[in-house]
């Protein structure tokens, strides 16, 4: 008899297991989630599931289907559902500690927010404790529980800006060679252009290039370092916190005094993206061999819009919607050398430099298309950066306060960008393989 309704019991607390534990940790839901095919698990675990496999599309760990939700949403009725199982379920599986008063011979089923003690329902009505708040033990375990989810949702965002910035530092690494290469390569190209020899200044220039380049690749190594140490630190303490949300709830709310303060200390020391910048010297000469080729015609024509759309080119729209203001050149270009500058004091958010017929008349203009040749000026978290079109490649020098230079040499291939105010190349688009007629571009933002 009596290991049948042994048997009795083992079975109904494998179906009560089944139905309120995640199957990835084999224990009680926390911050449940439900996917689309109808499986549930811990938030937690399946976002640490997913991260291990970023290789693969999110699916479920269960039936392998694929997820196309990406922010998911506690389910509040399996939560409730999990919280009273806590408190009626099997004794293996429930979390109070029953303890009995000695006093009383009444279990201890409250807690004393103010002395940390467990006490008897009669102990919490004597005169030392009754002007305390006393709560159940389950009710306080879920009250420091959900704190700390609360405090792992914010853990993880920090953990995912960090894994985004390391991708960042570690791309920059990967292309910062061939970056500062090309870069002598212009400038070289420029001093050819201006005195077709290499003399001293050019040589000069090259050289603090290299020592500046060279200072700027140790600290991306640092900051790449310091950021795949962080990533770990932060990911072992998720965990932490986790098991801690996992464990019995006397066990959870004693624990719960240390881990909480060590995660908000921990966030604040998050390392943030190293954003090189090599120094644009000024080129000796540079201005008045471009001012040769400048004309005194008005370049842009009247047919000019304006258009609101993202303040970032390739993102979405954001709250903060920008007007575009876009020109494009009154001629075109099929020969010769060209010069022209433009005033880009004020405006945080440009495009400047020069496109086809073709990409002017497409509806999309989109940057990853052939035929333009351009530098854009981007804010983003009130910073602002420089790239170049066709891929949108990076540029890390200062941007232009002022006049910006644009030089065109169609049958040399060349379009370069010049700072105005320091006699200084910005970059260049070398070897470029022209095969229609070229229009001076001109978009400026303004919110």
């Amino acid at each position: 008899m009596f290991s049948f309704f042994s048997s009795l019991r083992i079975m109904g607390s494998k179906s009560f297991q089944n139905e309120f534990t995640c199957s990835l940790c084999d224990k009680y839901f926390i911050d449940p989630v439900t996917l689309g095919c109808g499986h549930s698990f811990c938030m937690p675990c399946l976002c640490l599931s997913w991260e291990e496999e970023a290789q693969h599309s999110p699916h479920c760990p269960v039936c392998k289907e694929k997820s196309h939700q990406m922010n998911l949403k506690t389910n509040i009725v399996l939560m409730t559902q999990v919280f009273l199982a806590r408190l009626t379920g099997p004794d293996d599986l429930l979390s109070p500690e029953e303890q009995t008063c000695e006093t009383h011979m009444k279990p201890k089923n409250f807690y004393c927010e103010v002395t940390k003690d467990v006490l008897c329902l009669p102990c919490s009505k004597t005169k030392e404790h009754v002007a305390h708040l006393h709560c159940s033990i389950g009710w306080t375990a879920e009250e420091y529980r959900q704190k700390l989810l609360k405090q792992m949702r914010c853990l993880w965002v920090k953990i995912q800006q960090n894994e985004r910035n390391l991708h960042r530092e570690t791309s920059k690494i990967r292309n910062w060679e061939d970056y500062v290469t090309l870069r002598k390569t212009t400038i070289i190209a420029e001093y050819w252009n201006i005195c077709q020899f290499i003399d001293q200044k050019e040589k000069r220039y090259l050289q603090r290039l290299d020592e500046e380049s060279k200072e700027i690749f140790q600290q991306l190594q640092e900051s790449q370092y310091n950021m795949d140490l962080m990533g770990n630190l932060l990911r072992g303490l998720y965990e932490e916190l986790k098991d801690l949300c996992h464990k019995p709830d006397m066990q959870m709310i004693q624990s719960n005094c240390f881990l909480p303060g060590r995660s908000e200390k921990l966030q604040l020391h998050v390392p943030q993206p190293i954003v090189p910048q090599l120094s644009s010297w000024p080129i000796a000469g540079l201005m008045d061999w471009l001012h040769q080729f400048q004309g005194k015609r008005h370049l842009f024509n009247s047919h000019n819009r304006w258009l609101s759309g993202p303040d970032r080119p390739g993102v979405d729209n954001t709250p903060t919607r920008l007007k575009y203001f876009l020109a494009w050149g009154a001629e075109s270009f099929t020969s010769g050398q060209h010069y022209w500058e433009v005033n880009m004091a004020g405006c945080c958010n440009w495009a400047i430099g020069l496109c086809n017929d073709s990409w002017a008349k497409k509806n999309d203009m989109a940057l990853e298309s052939e035929g333009i040749f351009l530098l854009f000026c981007i804010q983003e978290n009130q910073q602002c950066s420089l790239f170049t079109s066709s891929p949108l490649t990076p540029q890390y020098v200062q941007r232009p306060l002022g006049q910006v230079g644009v030089f065109l040499d169609y049958e040399a291939g060349l379009v370069s960008f010049i700072d105005v105010a320091t006699s200084s190349l910005i970059c260049s688009f070398l070897s470029c393989s022209f095969s229609s007629a070229l229009k001076a571009f001109l978009c400026s933002g303004h919110p």
